[in-house]
């Protein structure tokens, strides 16, 4: 069986598995699961089925019982809610069912009004913090549960392009520099660790690179914005100042180069970081950021730093170390991952040898027998995740790609501000 027909199967099996709510229910009771999780609920398997539904592999129905599911109680909104959780990420799921814009017209309708009475209450708190001079917690900035991730989800809507300009006007302001005991800092330094809370491990903070939860997200929501011509002021500015940051912390290995996760104050002033390269997520570390570059080059028509993004990337895939520190089969942090966002970064690249490494990327999926596959992410002892970020629904949708070998036909794979 070739790769794409092994990606197939593989796919297939998950979403048998997956196909009604009430199937999983039983199996899940115990640790819990929210429907309107895109993350790891009801909301993230509606889009596999969704994607399957839209390139003809899959019933609608499937798509509707779990949307039903996710929409069963009120959306959540205010300070909860965020790109992965509530009313946008049903707004998210039912804008990639665009095909029955009569069934869902009116809901997404309601829920816009949600998501930007959300955006500007969190980008009015987030100017009052600058205004006083104090750093950001992570969640205010990032692709997770911050306004990046929010400003993806308006790129994705294509609606309310104005609270869009509002988002890139402050992260704009979010990479300015600021001073701090006299020492200069970039603006999206955060007195947080990288948990997302005060540590004593991080008495004056870090400043996080990743794509989840660090500058990364900024960057590739600027990136992708600026591709689409939607700009406000200072914005290559900003894009710049991201990049020389992350050229300043760039380090070199035989594995080629790769950046920290995040920097402390004290590396900041002694100009060190940790040994070598950690695993190369979408989340954190090469993938993802190699990623998010790339994309800034083409924003910025700059074929020097598109190469050297994709030469990182590859480098990266081919490096039995990093390969080797990769343990599971997700998006977020795992073997489909690292194959989705190379799949992706080769549809754009100048660079040959990218979609060589995807049968390696996903021998750790399918090398495994389909059924054995899906039972060991959906019901293994204590119920699995089903969910989109580190569940079985993103790692289909991942393999579903591989299939198909075209970009995604409800944009599901926008969400981690990749495309």
């Amino acid at each position: 069986m070739n790769l794409r027909d092994s990606a197939r199967a593989a796919a297939d099996a998950i979403a048998e598995r997956l196909a009604s709510p009430q199937g999983i229910r039983g199996l899940h009771h115990r640790q819990g699961w929210w429907p309107q999780s895109l993350a790891h609920g009801a909301a993230g398997v509606a889009l596999l089925h969704i994607e399957r539904a839209r390139t003809d592999q899959g019933p609608w129905q499937r798509a509707h019982d779990w949307l039903a599911c996710a929409a069963a109680e009120p959306a959540v909104g205010g300070p909860d809610c965020h790109l992965y959780y509530g009313a946008p990420a049903l707004a998210f799921v039912l804008h990639a069912a665009a095909d029955r814009p009569r069934r869902y017209a009116r809901a997404l309708d309601t829920l816009d009004r949600y998501v930007t009475t959300a955006i500007r209450d969190r980008l009015a708190q987030a100017h009052t913090r600058i205004d006083r001079g104090e750093m950001p917690a992570l969640a205010e900035f990032d692709a997770i549960r911050g306004l990046s991730g929010m400003g993806g989800l308006l790129l994705h809507r294509d609606v309310h392009t104005d609270v869009l300009r509002e988002i890139l006007t402050y992260l704009v302001r979010l990479t300015e520099p600021v001073k701090r005991d006299g020492e200069l800092l970039p603006g999206w330094w955060s007195h947080h660790a990288p948990s997302g809370t005060i540590s004593p491990e991080y008495p004056e903070g870090h400043a996080n690179n990743g794509v989840a939860h660090g500058i990364g997200g900024p960057l590739a929501v600027l990136s992708l914005a600026a591709r689409r011509g939607i700009a406000v002021d200072g914005h290559l500015d900003a894009i710049t100042r991201i990049l020389a940051w992350l050229d300043h912390w760039q380090q070199e290995s035989s594995a080629g180069p790769w950046w920290p996760y995040w920097i402390t104050r004290e590396q900041l002033r002694s100009g060190t970081t940790g040994p070598g390269p950690s695993r190369p997520s979408w989340c954190y570390g090469t993938a993802g950021l190699a990623r998010a570059q790339q994309l800034a080059a083409l924003a910025l028509n700059d074929p020097v730093r598109q190469q050297a993004a994709e030469c990182a990337l590859l480098r990266s895939m081919t490096d039995p170390g990093q390969l080797g520190a990769t343990m599971d089969v997700s998006l977020c942090h795992g073997f489909a991952g690292l194959a989705h966002i190379t799949q992706l970064t080769a549809a754009d690249a100048v660079t040959p040898g990218l979609t060589d490494r995807l049968p390696r990327l996903l021998a750790p999926i399918t090398d495994t027998a389909p059924g054995t596959l899906a039972d060991s992410l959906i019901a293994p002892p204590g119920g699995g995740d089903i969910g989109l970020l580190e569940g079985a629904a993103g790692t289909a949708l991942a393999l579903h790609s591989v299939h198909t070998a075209t970009p995604s036909a409800s944009g599901w794979d926008t969400c981690f501000l990749t495309n």
